[in-house]
């Protein structure tokens, strides 16, 4: 079964998330658990957390179908140390708050070499810095998300997200969210049949499928390979509805969570509908 949702706001507290969520008809959803353009974060207080598990349940939608997202702010393959550890105790404590809430992963962008070191430094830099949260955590799975490969971010190859995963010391703690609007600029055709099963034959060997353990649901503005990030409504971009009717009808995208960020939230709860219509 697919739980299809969107990235909502979490705005006045993060027990307004899984509310925006059933308004729209989403059995997922995604949130940020603090402020994403700041540094610094209130505790989570009692109140606050026990409104979460109150709003939580009377969504009926499950931990495991909840896709939080870190700060854009951290750069866990920064090039300058201090930096590096500066975001390193940023992304802990995300991992920290999802702990709290009692949600089982947290999703990030790997991280950029700022053109000061190279790709391979920069990897081995977020690698290092994913096995430091995980020692210094419990539980909460660290899922990296493919980026389009914009600017100097890296993981828009297969190969990077591979090469990070093989350095993580408790692989248990790992998985990989694919942006289906980063993924196609990044190169990765999904609009045909053909196409389609080509891009995943690719991730299953490269990465693994048994990583995969969300999915952002986006069309594109930019073109095939365009190392653009900017994403469009579904089936108003460049990739169409046949790769989100290949995606519907796979059964290795089931029990995940499947999250919009498309650019219109007045037509969310119009898309997820229309996205559980091309199940056949």
């Amino acid at each position: 079964m697919k739980y299809v949702g969107a990235h909502v706001s979490a705005s006045g507290g993060v027990f307004n998330a899984p509310i925006n969520a059933t308004a729209i008809g989403a059995k997922a959803f995604a949130l940020f658990t603090k402020n994403q353009r700041q540094w610094a974060a209130k505790e989570l207080d009692t109140k606050t957390i026990d409104k979460w598990f109150e709003e939580l349940e009377k969504s009926q939608i499950q931990p495991k179908h909840i896709l939080p997202h870190d700060s854009y702010l951290i750069n866990l393959g920064h090039p300058e140390e201090d930096k590096r550890q500066k975001s390193l105790e940023s992304f802990i404590h995300e991992l920290q708050r999802c702990e709290t809430l009692k949600l089982d992963r947290l999703n990030f962008h790997p991280g950029s070499h700022l053109r000061k070191i190279s790709e391979e430094q920069c990897l081995d830099r977020i690698a290092l810095s994913m096995n430091q949260a995980i020692d210094a955590t419990n539980d909460v799975k660290l899922i990296i998300e493919n980026t389009a490969g914009q600017g100097s971010n890296l993981g828009y190859k297969f190969e990077h997200l591979a090469y990070i995963i093989d350095k993580i010391e408790d692989k248990s703690r790992v998985g990989v969210c694919i942006d289906t609007c980063h993924m196609f600029t990044a190169g990765y055709d999904i609009r045909t049949r053909e196409a389609y099963d080509k891009t995943w034959a690719e991730f299953d060997n490269i990465v693994g499928r048994k990583y995969l353990m969300g999915m952002h649901l986006n069309d594109s503005k930019p073109e095939l390979g365009s190392k653009v990030d900017r994403h469009d409504s579904l089936g108003k971009g460049k990739i169409g509805w046949d790769a989100f009717e290949f995606i519907m009808n796979d059964d290795r995208m089931d029990d995940i969570p499947m999250v919009l960020e498309t650019i219109d939230e007045e037509i969310w709860a119009e898309e997820i509908a229309n996205l559980y219509k091309l199940v056949k």
